[in-house]
């Protein structure tokens, strides 16, 4: 070492890590993403498997960086469709290359769909943390020791710990926890980064999130985005988007009478994608028949489920 290097500072030591939410459907994975990172990148609705891929989150904290990964929602596929099937093996993929696993369940109940996803948790060679969910639910906050209780003896988690994410209750405490685990090693986004994905994908999640809210239960699950245009102009985004369904019948659903439906879920997705873009948008919606999407895995490959 010459004279020079040995003025130079030590190199700063970093940490990095990825960190994979995992949880049967509906137990709010993407609502606890988005509160950690501060910032809505996952979409969230009220009914189950919102969430159809995987979802990195990037947080950069001084020398630390978490990489969350949203999953969807971990479910019997037993007679399945395609898609069922393609987002419980997009899930539990990521266990076996993660550094540590957040298993996020409900304070107030405990269901079938929770004990499968233990069973897949059990698997995991990384440290495994459970995160029990909603404690704002139980009648008192006493309560939740028990529940503590009742988790450690479903396994010998790493840790055990209480959150309510959507009251944003506890997640200083979770993230504390998260950068604690973080292995040493490069960043591997930049500081200023949020997701691994891009502005396109992006928008088609906003597209579907306000499908979701506002149609009934079954037709969300039948119906997916994808963006055909996507041109920058001198001062608005030009943006076409195509709804796909699997049925004459829905398409009219979807899109209601004289077009007020999708005209309505039109006017919330623009507001909601000017304000992640900070620009003005044209946005443009369709809604095209491709039957049996949902169970085609050639149809599900050519709509980006891969």
């Amino acid at each position: 070492m010459s004279e020079q290097d040995a003025d130079l500072p030590p190199p700063l030591k970093t940490n990095c890590g990825y960190v994979a939410i995992l949880g049967r459907p509906n137990v709010g994975k993407s609502t606890l993403m988005n509160h950690l990172l501060g910032q809505k990148i996952a979409i969230t609705s009220r009914k189950p498997q919102t969430t159809r891929h995987n979802l990195l989150g990037v947080d950069t904290q001084g020398d630390g960086q978490a990489i969350y990964v949203d999953t969807p929602g971990i479910h019997a596929t037993a007679g399945g469709r395609a898609i069922n099937r393609y987002m419980v093996r997009t899930a539990t993929s990521v266990l076996a290359d993660v550094d540590l696993a957040l298993f996020l369940f409900e304070a107030n109940r405990w269901t079938a769909e929770d004990e499968l996803v233990l069973e897949h948790v059990k698997k995991a060679k990384c440290p495994v943390v459970a995160v029990i969910n909603k404690t704002d639910l139980l009648d008192k906050r006493e309560m939740v020791l028990p529940v503590m209780a009742q988790t450690a003896e479903r396994h010998s988690f790493t840790e055990i710990i209480s959150v309510a994410a959507l009251k944003k209750t506890g997640l200083e405490e979770l993230r504390a926890l998260i950068f604690g685990y973080l292995p040493e090693g490069m960043h591997m986004f930049a500081e200023d980064q949020i997701t691994d994905r891009s502005e396109r994908f992006l928008v088609s999640e906003i597209v579907r999130e306000k499908l979701m809210r506002r149609l009934g239960d079954e037709l969300p699950h039948r119906s997916t985005v994808a963006i055909e245009r996507y041109v920058e102009g001198d001062k608005v985004l030009d943006i076409h988007a195509v709804v796909y369904v699997e049925r004459a019948g829905q398409k009219q659903i979807m899109i209601g009478k004289g077009g007020e439906r999708m005209k309505g879920i039109g006017i919330d997705a623009r507001a909601d994608i000017e304000t992640l873009l900070q620009r003005k948008v044209m946005l443009r919606l369709w809604v095209k028949v491709r039957a049996n999407w949902t169970d085609d895995e050639r149809s599900l490959s050519h709509l980006g489920y891969e």
